[in-house]
């Protein structure tokens, strides 16, 4: 049973507890068919929030006795032995306790439980002996260590490459906007932005119904990965062959991003179940990837643009993405058993009622409302003020460097239990303040590269936080990505908003000197006080409290 205990952060791995129960269900102490993993699933959540082992173990040998009366009173003093055997395992246990070493505690109980099993009686003992040899062998079966080790630390680079290639080429899409409204075949539609909005914001607002979709049939995330990633470059080589606004945003846009959906949220969900302690750090470098990429990749794309034109660009891209990334999901895999039954639970919704969820909702809202304007439009806002098109990639190559050093550094800030209020307060006050006066009085390329380093750093940073926050609206471990989902969903709706706004806010003529070059002063104007808007909602929250 305890085989395939687990702390966590915040409460258990239901996945390996689920497997800790059949393999209880098929062992000594239960002889009956009927399916308790519910009933243990949320004894072992209650037992372990208080992240207190020893009052588990306390608790577990009289739920065992109680539950199972059949394993007490088995014939010969089967049952007596095999509480006698717990007990011992619980006192074995007690002597290492004192530090906390999982993988310690699993190999003194394994023995413990095996020794257990040895005291069928003879009467059972050829009954069960097939039984019994089936379970010896899967308990033999040894989990990857959780936070760290060769296998944690490979996923994490792997889930790293294809962040950093896969999503950075969206996150890169202001080049292409750029390059896009010079052509004849786009030149005057308003709505070419929506292309990158599109291919972005739908990752964002399809997470909360492809999660539980991921969970329900984990024997098919593999295969996930592989039908995503494909769509992501067919939707490429398609939109090389696209001569309309229309076709570019069901091509580069939706295949793209429902491609990123799909192939994106089976990886996340693997990066889970090795990173529990230190996710925060794992999502921050995660995060960070598809930053580091942008330091090169607004470079390399604005080369081919300029050189080859966006079809051969948009053909070259497909074929590295396919030469870089399909041999490495080979080697993507989890860290638990696949569950061959549908996993049974259930998210809490009580979370829908905690006001602290709806107050990261609205600042996440906001927050995603203004965040993408500056890598939509700075390529373009350089082109306004008379510099050459180089200088745009550039100011998206600085903001990317900024935002690995943002989210990996508000990533690690959030493990170390600093107040997530502060984080946030800083994360959207700062860049919201350097929009409204570093880019809005920006007239020459010092002043924007120190807008795209500030913006940059803080901006990104929220996002890092998002896991934080999930365990901070829930304990409960079925829920918490549901939480995380639509903590996505709510940045999605900004993002894919984003096209439309930008669309009716940018309606003035050029007037280089003037705020914003006059013509991007609205929508810089709006980007800040949406940062900012995103910091009043949390600060309302905590004056509510003080008052009360």
């Amino acid at each position: 049973m305890f085989y395939f205990f687990e702390k966590t952060s915040h409460g258990a791995d239901i996945a390996a507890f689920e497997k800790s129960t059949r393999y209880l269900d098929e062992g000594a102490f239960v002889k009956s068919g009927q399916n308790k993993s519910e009933l243990v699933r949320q004894h072992f959540i209650h037992h372990t929030e208080s992240q207190d082992i020893q009052s588990f173990l306390n608790f577990s040998t009289d739920y065992v006795t109680q539950r199972w009366p059949t394993a007490a009173g088995a014939g010969s003093g089967a049952g007596a032995g095999a509480i006698g055997a717990h007990r011992q395992s619980r006192a074995s246990l007690q002597r290492v306790t004192s530090h906390w070493s999982v993988p310690s505690i699993m190999s003194t109980i394994e023995l413990a439980t095996r020794a257990s099993l040895d005291l069928n009686s003879s009467e059972n003992h050829v009954a069960d002996q097939d039984q019994d040899l089936d379970l010896d062998r899967r308990i033999e079966h040894q989990l990857e260590p959780t936070d760290r080790g060769p296998a944690a630390w490979r996923l994490l680079c792997i889930a790293f490459v294809f962040e950093a290639l896969l999503w950075g080429l969206p996150l890169s899409f202001g080049v292409f906007q750029n390059h896009y409204s010079k052509q004849s075949e786009f030149a005057g539609n308003r709505y070419i932005a929506v292309v990158g909005t599109v291919a972005s914001g739908i990752s964002y607002l399809g997470a909360p119904f492809v999660i539980p979709l991921i969970k329900r049939y984990q024997r098919y995330q593999r295969a996930m990965i592989y039908f995503g990633w494909a769509l992501c470059i067919v939707g490429i080589v398609l939109a090389s062959f696209c001569s309309a606004v229309e076709t570019l945003i069901l091509t580069q846009g939706v295949a793209y991003g429902v491609g990123f959906l799909i192939f994106y949220y089976p990886i996340l969900s693997m990066v889970n179940e090795f990173w529990i302690t230190r996710r925060g750090m794992a999502y921050g470098l995660l995060c960070s990837s598809s930053g580091a990429s942008g330091a090169a990749m607004p470079f390399l794309i604005q080369v081919l643009l300029d050189r080859y034109g966006y079809k051969t660009t948009l053909r070259v891209i497909a074929v590295a993405l396919f030469v870089l990334t399909g041999p490495l999901i080979p080697f993507l895999g989890g860290r638990l058993p696949y569950s061959a039954q549908v996993a049974s639970s259930r998210p809490d919704w009580a979370f829908l009622r905690n006001p602290l969820f709806w107050t990261y909702t609205v600042s996440n809202v906001a927050q995603g409302l203004g965040y993408f304007f500056p890598s939509l439009y700075l390529p373009s806002y350089v082109t306004s003020l008379g510099l050459d098109t180089k200088y745009g990639a550039l100011l998206l190559a600085v903001m990317s460097v900024a935002q690995v050093l943002g989210q990996f550094t508000f990533g690690v800030l959030s493990d170390r239990n600093v107040s997530l209020g502060l984080l946030t307060a800083v994360s959207t006050v700062t860049s919201g303040v350097a929009a409204l006066t570093l880019w809005g009085f920006a007239t020459s390329l010092p002043l924007l590269v120190v807008f795209a380093l500030v913006y940059g750093f803080f901006a990104a940073g929220y996002t890092a936080m998002w896991a934080r926050m999930s365990t901070a609206v829930t304990s409960d471990a079925i829920t918490m990505p549901l939480v995380f989902g639509l903590f996505n969903f709510g940045k999605g709706i900004g993002n894919v908003l984003a096209g439309p706004i930008s669309s009716n806010l940018l309606f003035r003529e050029t007037s280089v000197g003037s705020y914003g070059a006059d013509k991007y002063m609205p929508l810089i104007v709006f980007t800040g006080c949406s940062m900012i808007f995103g910091s009043v909602t949390l600060a309302l929250r905590h004056l509510r409290i003080l008052i009360k």
